[in-house]
């Protein structure tokens, strides 16, 4: 095999989020006086972190925003687990890696806790190593936490493929200068990633194995 670790991101990626994060965002926007957002704007409004998520959430600027962030971040936390789900084959694809002697991480923007806490939930020892924001590293698109966990995996950044399914994950692969592979069963559409400059795709969880 011609990786010796594979570094994925851990929303719209390995895990279907998107209920539970829409859902604690239209909590947070209702108790300041904001409208809901469907699922699919949440989608658009994705990648970048919890605050970018927040501001872009609410439109308007929010008077007291880190109060507010500090609200939603909590509030997700103790419902980040009751829509959420592995896609279909990702449990088996981590497992088949392991077996396979690759190396396994997750980076994400989504805040450091509750990284952890679903991969532990979801994955067990099926990952390597799971890195979220709020760890002193500056947050993707920066290639820092990628970097991080690769000399965290005594992995080289060229023995590494990264997989995402948004344009930030492609800035984050580029700045690293890793290899990307984009799925489309995501936050983005196929068309969003071609634009984005995604030169490899795939549409399942088999085809990325």
């Amino acid at each position: 095999m011609k990786y010796q670790a594979v570094i994925f991101d851990l929303d719209g990626t390995l895990l279907d989020t998107l209920d539970d994060l829409t859902d604690s965002m239209n909590e947070i926007l209702r108790r300041y006086g904001r409208k809901g957002r469907t699922r699919e704007e949440a989608a658009a409004f994705l990648g970048n972190g919890s605050a970018v998520y927040l501001k872009l959430a609410a439109g308007e600027p929010l008077e007291d925003f880190e109060t507010c962030l500090e609200e939603y971040k909590a509030y997700y936390k103790e419902h980040m687990e009751i829509k959420t789900k592995p896609f279909d084959g990702v449990l088996q694809l981590l497992r088949d890696l392991r077996q396979a002697g690759v190396k396994t991480a997750v980076v994400s923007n989504k805040f450091d806790g509750a990284v952890k806490g679903l991969c532990e939930k979801y994955f067990g020892d099926a990952v390597d190593l799971a890195l979220g924001e709020g760890n002193g590293l500056r947050p993707k698109p920066a290639g820092d936490m990628v970097e991080a966990a690769a000399e965290q995996l005594e992995v080289s950044l060229k023995d590494c493929l990264y997989v995402g399914d948004t344009e930030v994950d492609l800035a984050t692969a580029k700045a690293a200068g890793m290899d990307c592979v984009s799925v489309t069963w995501g936050f983005r559409t196929e068309e969003q990633l071609k634009e984005a400059g995604a030169t490899y795709l795939v549409d399942s969880v088999a085809e990325l194995e």
